[in-house]
């Protein structure tokens, strides 16, 4: 599964089931809910631009993720590919998406120093993909980091070292 994809819950390569672990973070208290938040030196136009753009969407995200006609289409590392539908543009505030069956919603803040503080919301992840998602957002937004703030490729662009195979930098 691609990063923030939906996955079956049992990591028998690394010898645990996460469904035993369905409060493992505690300031992730909402069972259908995943919030992240990361501040970004960047003004809100330009990450917006960013998460709103194919290209830009392919730079943190996937390797490709084409919109037309009001569905991005994604395509990861691995082969996988989803489309999912737009739900909100509000340029430079919003952005959501259908993403696997939950609504991701990007909320992008102005923090008073010519920054961006963005909360990420997943809404709708089920039980069994928690964990998973929850440390899959990490893998496409500290990417979205790099690109928006510091121009850099965190992706290694390579089918055989992919989210399938552990590693982070997919």
């Amino acid at each position: 599964s691609g990063p923030g994809a939906r996955a079956t819950g049992v990591s028998h390569k690394h010898g645990w089931d996460c469904r035993q672990y369905p409060l493992a973070m505690a300031f992730q208290p909402d069972s259908d809910r995943i919030e992240w938040r990361v501040h970004l030196t960047s003004p809100p136009e330009k990450v917006y631009d960013i998460i709103a753009s194919d290209e830009g969407r392919a730079s943190f995200w996937a390797e490709s993720a084409d919109e037309i006609n009001g569905v991005v289409h994604f395509e990861f590392i691995n082969g996988m590919t989803y489309a999912g539908r737009i739900l909100e543009s509000d340029r430079p505030r919003r952005w959501a998406v259908d993403y696997f069956g939950s609504q991701v919603t990007f909320v992008l803040e102005p923090d008073g120093t010519g920054g961006t503080d963005l909360t990420m919301v997943d809404l709708g992840v089920v039980e069994e993909d928690r964990v998973e998602v929850t440390a899959g957002w990490l893998n496409v937004l500290l990417p979205l980091k790099a690109t928006v703030d510091f121009g850099v490729d965190l992706h290694n662009h390579d089918s055989s070292r992919s989210w399938d195979q552990g590693y982070a930098d997919h």
